[in-house]
């Protein structure tokens, strides 16, 4: 089990990045760490890794402690694995090689099963032997992946692991590397922008801003009831409103454009003018204003400017 306690961070005395960071993962266990760009998600990982001297606090793996640079002669655990935004490759060689550095030359025969095992998870197959310069930023990404993965560490800290990586792809891949993780029983924490990273597959989720943890739940009751307005941004578009004095945080969703005469029996329905639609593929995106508010909200169909429509709130 990982234990983070009260651990507090900086790259200067000025520049506190981390805050009193408590928190605990089990073996297994998925974690997504999400906020603003700046925050400390890939602080926090090199903190976990042992990259840093923390200030304060300390991290412990089981009973062991996780010690920074002034502890190791060369820094990190070798029973966790790190795949920072960079990658860190060797480029001339193939990506298979790359996997196999890892992988004990005693065993030729088990090594090539894992790193054929490997490149399927990261649908890589048929780039086995590509030199790894000649791959896309994306490509390199998921090698780094199946690298960090070739000896099964007991966690994996990815910072943004698909940022690189072609929509088409990353849906898929996503699906194929959480599921392996699971099936090797290796936790992960996952620092990312990307709000599936942490509904679909998390089982807990850490939200931070200004240096410190400001949420710290299940992924699904953080994002059905986020306490302000910068939670809920970072999975969708979000509308602050007032109506008759209460405010409201609402997801588009959560809106609905309806007949007049449409029974909304214990729902809020309001008046607004449309704005603008934008197409979303399999749904508008509408722009509405009511009492001098901007809203957005999801329709089946596009809606003319400066139509007048009733909204109700769910």
């Amino acid at each position: 089990m990982l234990q983070v306690n009260n651990i507090t961070f900086g790259y200067s005395k000025k520049k506190i990045v981390l805050k009193k960071f408590n928190f605990t993962l089990e073996k297994g266990e998925h974690l997504c760490v999400m906020g603003e760009s700046g925050c400390g998600k890939s602080t926090l990982l090199k903190a976990i890794y042992g990259l840093l001297d923390l200030k304060k606090g300390t991290i412990f793996w089981n009973e062991q402690q996780i010690l920074g640079p002034k502890s190791h002669l060369v820094p990190g655990m070798d029973f966790f694995k790190y795949v920072a935004q960079d990658f860190d490759l060797m480029p001339y060689i193939s990506v298979s090689e790359n996997i196999k550095k890892f992988l004990s030359r005693f065993y030729p025969e088990e090594s090539e099963k894992r790193t054929q095992e490997l490149l399927q998870v990261i649908e890589m197959s048929a780039f086995a032997n590509t030199k790894v310069k000649n791959l896309s930023g994306g490509q390199k990404q998921r090698v780094a992946i199946a690298r960090a993965l070739a000896n099964e560490p007991e966690l994996i800290l990815l910072d943004e692991p698909f940022g690189q990586i072609d929509n088409f792809k990353k849906n898929s891949l996503r699906r194929n590397i959480f599921r392996y993780l699971k099936e090797k029983n290796i936790a992960c924490i996952v620092a990312t922008h990307d709000k599936n990273d942490a509904l679909s597959f998390a089982d807990s989720l850490v939200i931070i801003r200004d240096q410190t943890i400001i949420a710290n739940d299940d992924p699904k009751k953080i994002y059905q009831n986020p306490k302000e307005k910068y939670i809920a941004a970072l999975f969708d578009d979000v509308n602050e409103i007032k109506i008759n004095d209460t405010e409201y945080l609402l997801y588009p969703h959560q809106l609905k454009i309806i007949k007049d005469s449409e029974d909304i029996a214990g729902r809020i329905k309001v008046k607004a003018t449309i704005l603008n639609s934008y197409f979303k593929g399999s749904y508008w995106l509408i722009e509405a204003e009511f009492e001098e508010q901007t809203v957005f909200l999801n329709h089946f169909s596009n809606v003319e400017k400066l139509t007048t429509v009733s909204i109700a709130i769910h």
